[in-house]
């Protein structure tokens, strides 16, 4: 049983389980009990499930409630975005009744979403939103676009980054130094051969 704002809402923890992950504790920020939260949408479930609209909703209920339970002060959400397929990129709708349902109180004592890892998608479907968004929560959105980026930003002992997004991120590191290192050949050679 979950409370959001003045009702109970049953939630289904069985068909949930597999995807508990997606919202976690992240240690808290400045002084007194200012929440991280953070919001790992690779632990979302694929959207070509046959019992999608089920999971989604009771994930929804299940998301709010421990917002509701983890949020004493002002807080923060840091969405990690990275390793995520489209098929589990949440709908609009879907994020859009979240931010709804979350009573007065929690979206006045949000101080900053910050969005790790954005993709070309969420950019563009954020911009493209921001006339229908209100200005102070748009001014409330940060893209980070790597790890070192988030760390200058929050204390990182207790955010859990999932495994997948650190491979994705090494990977990612991997394939920059390779691509750097066959630059650096390929003008060599050009510098060698005299074109």
């Amino acid at each position: 049983m979950f409370r959001i704002g003045e009702q109970d809402h049953r939630v289904d923890m069985k068909a949930i389980e597999p995807y508990k992950k997606v919202i976690s504790h992240g240690g808290y920020y400045g002084d007194g009990l200012n929440a991280i939260v953070v919001f790992a949408v690779c632990f979302m479930p694929e959207s070509g499930q046959p019992n999608y609209r089920y999971l989604m909703d009771n994930l929804f209920k299940y998301v709010i409630g421990t917002l509701e339970l983890l949020v004493a002060e002002n807080y923060m959400i840091i969405y990690l975005n990275g390793a995520t397929t489209r098929r589990k990129m949440p709908s609009l709708g879907w994020l859009r009744r979240c931010y709804q349902q979350i009573d007065r109180r929690l979206r006045k004592n949000l101080k900053s979403l910050i969005i790790v890892h954005p993709s070309w998608f969420i950019r563009t479907l954020l911009a493209v939103t921001r006339p229908f968004i209100s200005s102070k929560f748009s001014q409330k959105i940060r893209y980070v676009f790597n790890l070192a980026e988030l760390a200058e930003l929050v204390p990182m002992e207790y955010v859990g980054i999932p495994e997948c997004i650190k491979q994705c991120v090494s990977l990612l590191c991997f394939s920059s130094w390779i691509w750097a290192r066959g630059l650096l050949l390929c003008l060599t050679v050009l510098k060698n051969t005299g074109l």
